[in-house]
């Protein structure tokens, strides 16, 4: 980026020449040889969907990690330095000392897979609440990328990159077409405008209806770009989703009207600048238009219950710099279904006292799929309905976590046990996760820093999500005194498949019950960073279940989240019910 020179005023050239850092095959084992014996740095699942679009043009002009100077001034003002529009920051965040100035290293995936070689130009501290208000204007962890922020490296690094190999994806390879493949396909379509449909969730009658008016309404054709890299914790599997975008492109299109391409973009929920960003990745892509959805790439609602963005905010800011980016934006229009003439219609156009039907999204997971009810027909396409069905068993069969937090001698242990026969007799399979067991094996040998203490919970978390994704029960007792932390245990479980419930037991009561004398040792500083004593645990501020333990028991407690969980169908209804012993 440093060699660019563009008049601000200038139209950026989204959607021109190519960035492209793939490395010539004729170098590439030279390149490999060397890489060998650099060092290296592992990249998260983000930085590996970052890299990608990078190497393949996605997100042209922009050729590397964000530098210093880029990041300022996209922060500020959602240009590069040289002013072409970038409206979310694309960095490489570090710990201090992993990297050195003016060294070549190494860049590879969790396999160890090497993907490229940076050449390390810059290295630079970053701040994240600056970041966290000005791109997604908030501190509020609720959002996910501000609690996964929380986790990066505070010093970023940024350099020449020479990609020698692009991620490996073995599913749906003839839909993965890069910028270049896109606009080729596209162009085979002859047609002069190209309307993009940004999309993280299958498709239904009413997307299918609206992306097809769509294309009519330009005299163009239909990109049809679901994201396959990161989405909203808890969004459907990519997976099952492109599965259902394959059957509707196959069967009720016009082959001649469509492309199917998925987008390996880590979103980052970010809302109207997400939407603007999102116009420049598609431009690079061949489109001209862009379907911008209400609250376009919000990310749900805050820690008060209102909505992070303005439902119309994304498409003014898009259409703020549409001229510049050269795509116009196309509003995604509310439409409902005309049961009486079997038709959908926009409902700015429907008259008062005509019969309507819709259903909504909640609706469609906690009515129909949790309940494993049949999708009607007019609503969802009956290919679309059967592989959502398989994907999603009823709820009393899908996978949970239930999540202890409190301080050490609260009770959660002892709760958590009582909880997990309570279930077991339910017929749920509950695999227990204690904070002081999983020290034992999973994470032998951390101490208890802060960063030791997030180390190990992210590991609970870790295994709790996959035991949830399979389709169990986890169980996890553990302090988790950091609310950032739990934030990001709750974001990789799912937060419809996660119930934080606070033990909230006094301190002095916590002190008399502990028979380990950890308290006491922690009082007479023979024992660092004690949570409690001389280390802050950070209460939740809107947990899902909140406990006392004083004057209620174990057993009580326990029946309080069963309860809960049978109210959110993760246990059956209770056909008849033993009262509990006195």
């Amino acid at each position: 980026m440093k060699d660019h020179h563009v008049q601000e005023q200038l139209i950026a050239p989204y959607g021109g020449s190519l960035v492209n850092l793939l490395v010539p095959p004729e170098d590439r084992e030279h390149l490999k040889d060397r890489a060998g014996r650099l060092p290296s740095i592992q990249l998260s699942d983000r930085a590996v969907c970052d890299l990608e679009l990078l190497a393949t043009g996605g997100f042209s002009p922009l050729d590397r990690f964000m530098g210093g100077e880029d990041h300022a001034r996209v922060l500020a003002e959602m240009r590069l330095a040289d002013g072409h529009l970038s409206p979310i920051p694309v960095t490489l965040p570090v710990n201090p000392g992993d990297v050195h100035l003016d060294k070549e290293v190494a860049l590879r995936n969790a396999k160890n897979e090497l993907l490229a070689v940076m050449t390390v130009e810059e290295a630079y501290e970053w701040d994240r609440r600056e970041a966290a208000r000005t791109v997604f204007d908030t501190e509020d962890e609720k959002h996910p990328l501000v609690a996964e922020m929380a986790r990066w490296g505070s010093v970023n690094v940024s350099g020449q990159l020479r990609a020698l190999e692009l991620p490996r994806h073995f599913d749906f390879r003839d839909l993965r077409l890069t910028p270049a493949q896109c606009r080729h396909s596209l162009d085979e379509l002859g047609a002069r405008n190209v309307v993009a449909f940004q999309t993280r969730n299958p498709l239904h009658r009413v997307h299918e209806e609206l992306t097809k008016r769509a294309a009519a309404s330009i005299d163009g054709v239909l990109l049809l770009h679901p994201v396959v890299g990161l989405t909203k914790p808890g969004d459907v599997d990519h997976y099952t989703r492109v599965r259902t975008y394959r059957a509707l492109a196959d069967r009720y299109y016009d082959s001649t009207g469509i492309v199917l391409a998925l987008l390996p973009l880590a979103m980052r929920m970010g809302g109207p600048r997400e939407a603007l960003w999102h116009a420049v990745i598609r431009r690079n892509h061949g489109a001209n238009h862009l379907i911008v959805g209400r609250d376009h790439a919000g990310p749900g609602k805050d820690s008060s219950g209102r909505p992070f963005y303005g439902p119309y905010d994304a498409q003014d800011l898009v259409e703020e710099h549409s001229d510049e980016v050269g795509v116009r934006v196309v509003p995604f229009k509310e439409l409902m279904y005309l049961p009486e003439e079997g038709r959908y219609e926009e409902s700015s156009k429907i008259g008062p006292g005509v019969t309507t039907d819709s259903i909504s999204g909640t609706q469609v997971r906690e009515e129909y799929l949790n309940n494993g009810r049949e999708l009607p027909e007019w609503f969802t396409r009956p290919e679309v309905a059967e592989i959502l069905a398989d994907s999603y068993p009823p709820r009393h069969r899908q996978g949970a976590c239930v999540w202890f937090t409190g301080l050490s001698g609260s009770g959660k242990s002892t709760t958590a046990d009582v909880l997990t026969v309570l279930m077991m007799e339910q017929g749920r399979h509950v695999t227990v996760l204690d904070g002081d067991v999983v020290r034992t094996h999973l994470s032998k040998g951390l101490g208890f820093s802060r960063e030791d203490r997030d180390t190990n919970v992210l590991r609970i978390g870790f295994v709790a999500a996959e035991i949830a994704r399979a389709g169990g029960i986890a169980v996890c007792a553990a302090v988790s005194p950091y609310r950032a932390t739990r934030d990001a245990v709750r974001n990789m479980v799912g937060p419809d498949k996660f119930i934080e419930v606070f033990v909230d037991t006094p301190l002095d009561v916590c002190e008399s019950r502990d028979t380990k004398g950890m308290y006491a040792k922690a009082r007479r500083g023979e024992i660092k960073d004690f949570t409690g004593i001389d280390d802050p645990y950070e209460a939740p501020e809107n947990p899902d279940l909140e406990l006392e333990t004083v004057s209620t028991s174990p057993e009580e407690n326990a029946r309080v989240i069963l309860d809960e969980l049978r109210r959110r169908g993760f246990i059956r209804a209770a056909e008849g019910r033993v009262p509990a012993a006195s």
